[in-house]
């Protein structure tokens, strides 16, 4: 899994699906991001009424960023079942623009494969 088992468990780890309020709920995805310097983010999802909630990779992007730390080496995102999810659009660009080298970003897309960020974002 090309060093991704520690980065899955942490990221299965982090789901906890709950419900805040009426409108908001959290923890039905979780993440995990390991950075260049070997150190791992896990974040989880918010959904909104409103839409103004974020995915669990902007949740580990936020704890990388609070941290000092801006380049990831590997991401993985999982569902409440622990199903591996790619990340979807605006992560990925989200991801590309927090640094350049981010581009390297090695993303895990299901059990057995993973690309390169720049793989996901062909004509950025």
């Amino acid at each position: 899994m090309n060093g991704f088992e520690q980065l899955l468990a942490a990221a299965r780890a982090a789901v906890a699906p709950r419900q805040l309020s009426e409108t908001a709920a959290c923890g039905t995805v979780g993440a995990a991001i390991e950075t260049a310097g070997g150190d791992v983010f896990v974040g989880i999802c918010v959904d909104t009424a409103s839409s103004m909630g974020f995915c669990a990779e902007h949740s580990a992007a936020a704890a990388m960023l609070t941290a000092g730390q801006s380049e990831i080496m590997r991401i993985v995102a999982v569902d409440r079942h622990g199903a591996v999810l790619p990340p979807c659009g605006r992560c990925r660009e989200f991801i590309i623009q927090l640094n350049a080298a981010n581009a390297d970003t090695l993303v895990m897309l299901d059990s057995d494969r993973s690309i390169p960020l720049r793989e996901l974002l062909p004509f950025r």
